[in-house]
């Protein structure tokens, strides 16, 4: 089975509730899981699988703990072309902004090389209160690209 960091970019904790579920459910399913919080670019595999669960703040920003890690990708350029990845925006498609983190994440780890494997899910929290529901229901096709 594949082990997947889960990397979270939280400013209210929902993405934290939304990672903490799809690692249980994975869990479940045989595969191990790691989460990261404050996640640092230097003690991470770069060459497992990474299913990034990020909030977008503000006016598209990305959230405080989720910031440095960003940086790091950005100013170090690192080849991800052995790391495979999956996305999961939350945000509020009342604004124009909507799951801009995710998507710019997605940008970013894509044009340092990494695989992303099936479809980004953007989470409209205002049509979705639990967002951990629609994660649930996108986790069923999503670990279907995991190997092993």
């Amino acid at each position: 089975m594949s082990h997947i960091t889960l990397i979270t970019g939280s400013t209210l904790g929902g993405a934290e509730y939304v990672a903490d579920h799809l690692a249980d459910l994975l869990e479940q399913d045989g595969h191990s899981t790691s989460i990261e919080n404050q996640a640092e670019l230097s003690q991470l595999d770069q060459q497992s699988v990474w299913l990034v669960v990020c909030s977008t703040h503000g006016a598209g920003e990305y959230p405080d703990n989720f910031l440095p890690f960003v940086s790091q990708l950005a100013e170090q350029k690192p080849d991800l072309s052995k790391m495979k990845y999956g996305i999961v925006g939350l945000g509020d498609s009342s604004y124009d902004t909507f799951c801009a983190a995710a998507k710019n994440i997605d940008q970013l780890l894509s044009e340092l090389g990494a695989e992303r494997i099936g479809d980004r899910l953007d989470i409209d929290v205002s049509q979705d209160p639990v967002p951990e529901d629609p994660a649930e229901a996108w986790l069923e096709t999503w670990k279907t690209h995991l190997c092993g």
